[in-house]
């Protein structure tokens, strides 16, 4: 289903709750009465275009790749991409973390060993994502929004003031840009494979669902940052280099 402008949000929603964590980022809340989703982003002042390039990724995954996406303001995706960092560093990781706590929790030795391994695997994991997260808002996203202004201006001087000031390209960052979310697939096969059932089933279940969650959003953002931030920012840079004789 291609959801549209005409489509209420209220509607939108009950068709797919998961959508809320993405309508969330744009900071639109529920209580939306019976508006559709243009009036409720013209409220909210949100390009309605491109949320609804955002919201048909996430609720149809063939919608992928995003070709919409290429006419938009790199600042607008970036803005996005800010929020949804946010939404893991605040939410959904501390949401999983309790609930592995609630199992360490427990009264029985070999769920708390279990726990114990999942925890960890868990902590590593979110160790390395907040690496990932904090290089690329405190290096790479503020040498992309630059990067915009710059070629916007089409001044040769700013381009060459530019370059000497950012050493930095985004094929450094697209050769460290791992696959972050290959991890969560070790720490969903260690719970499927070596829990055994019992009382403690529902929470284990629990947990797999919220990292299958994560897993999913976490590949829509490296697919948006794959397949549209990094070929813009290449075509930006390789126009710089052609202005400066680079």
């Amino acid at each position: 289903m291609i959801v549209t402008a005409s489509m209420k949000m209220a509607d939108l929603i009950i068709q797919n709750h998961h959508l809320l964590s993405i309508i969330d980022r744009f900071g639109i809340q529920i209580g939306i009465g019976e508006r559709t989703i243009a009036e409720v982003c013209e409220q909210h002042q949100i390009p309605v275009d491109f949320f609804l390039e955002i919201v048909n990724a996430f609720n149809d995954p063939s919608f992928f790749p995003k070709r919409n996406l290429d006419s938009f303001p790199l600042h607008l995706i970036v803005s996005y991409l800010f929020k949804t960092h946010s939404f893991y560093l605040e939410l959904k990781i501390p949401e999983i973390e309790r609930l592995i706590k609630k199992l360490l929790d427990s009264e029985k030795p070999e769920t708390v060993r279990v726990a114990s391994l999942i925890f960890n695997f868990f902590s590593t994991y979110t160790s390395q994502l907040r690496d990932h997260i904090a290089r690329e808002e405190k290096i790479v996203y503020p040498y992309i929004l630059k990067l915009e202004e710059v070629y916007e201006s089409k001044d040769s001087a700013v381009m060459e003031t530019f370059r000497k000031e950012f050493q930095f390209t985004i094929d450094e960052y697209e050769r460290d840009h791992e696959d972050i979310e290959e991890k969560l697939y070790d720490i969903k096969s260690l719970i499927i494979k070596y829990v055994l059932p019992g009382e403690d089933y529902l929470t284990y279940y629990k947990i797999l669902g919220q990292i299958d969650h994560l897993e999913q959003d976490i590949n829509d953002h490296t697919e948006m940052e794959n397949k549209v931030l990094i070929p813009r920012v290449r075509m930006m840079e390789s126009f710089l280099n052609q202005r400066t004789g680079q």
